[in-house]
């Protein structure tokens, strides 16, 4: 890519980890053992980890019998991921609006809300193509997204923390674009450094129109990392099960 994107600089940096330390790794651990049972996940299943950060899924989902592949932009990130690598755990650098290894996985699991980051819909559509083109021949695709309605009704538009004695100032607002941005003011040790994070606030609307345009079909769309039935107004994620 010619220009350098938030996601280019943000994912890189300790500071990105650092502030998102704190995140549930059992909940997630729960949320892929529903979707083990949910898929009635055959041994040896190839599974693509789409945008898969430092590995902590692949590496959980590896663990319980999957061949698992996880790709993400972030160069810091794979370096990290690699060390865990085996036979049948493999991690790689790759930009999620390309194809990665045509017609070869069973699932591809996005999740946490690893979507959403481009200027375009092209550039998102481009995306959900370029997935699906990852899949076998009746694969199936897990989109698990934020739900924009509960996150735009209830955002908190500034807050401070402190992580090992690094200063975080968070800025939120809600665009005219529609976009949900996080502007991120550090101060570690008085080296001080800012930092964008942008997600575009896809309603379920708009995606059930991308997924139309490329013929894929919604099995299921999920609510909760319970997989609870998605309610519009209460909801804290959409999460889309999708078959190829």
């Amino acid at each position: 890519m010619s220009k350098k994107e938030w996601f280019d600089e943000w994912f890189n940096t300790i500071y990105y980890h650092i502030l998102y330390k704190h995140r549930d790794y059992e909940e997630a651990a729960a949320f892929l053992d529903h979707l083990i049972d949910y898929f009635q996940m055959k041994p040896n299943a190839k599974i693509l980890d789409l945008a898969c950060g430092k590995g902590r899924h692949s590496i959980y989902l590896n663990e319980k019998g999957f061949d698992v592949t996880g790709v993400d932009l972030s160069e810091e990130n794979i370096k990290y991921a690699s060390a865990k690598q085996n036979d049948s755990l493999h991690f790689a650098v790759h930009d999620m609006r390309e194809v990665f290894a045509d017609g070869t996985f069973d699932y591809v699991f996005n999740l946490f809300t690893s979507f959403g980051y481009f200027d375009s819909k092209e550039e998102n559509l481009n995306v959900i193509d370029a997935t699906i083109k990852s899949l076998k021949p009746g694969g199936k695709f897990l989109l698990d997204f934020l739900n924009p309605y509960v996150v735009v009704n209830n955002l908190v538009h500034e807050e401070d923390k402190t992580i090992e004695n690094i200063h975080f100032n968070i800025q939120r607002q809600y665009t005219d674009d529609e976009f949900i941005v996080k502007n991120i003011l550090v101060d570690d040790h008085g080296q001080h450094y800012e930092f964008q994070e942008k997600v575009k606030a896809i309603r379920r609307t708009d995606f059930l129109a991308y997924f139309d345009k490329i013929n894929l079909k919604v099995i299921d769309i999920f609510g909760d990392y319970e997989l609870s039935k998605y309610q519009a107004e209460e909801s804290q994620r959409l999460i889309f099960v999708l078959e190829k």
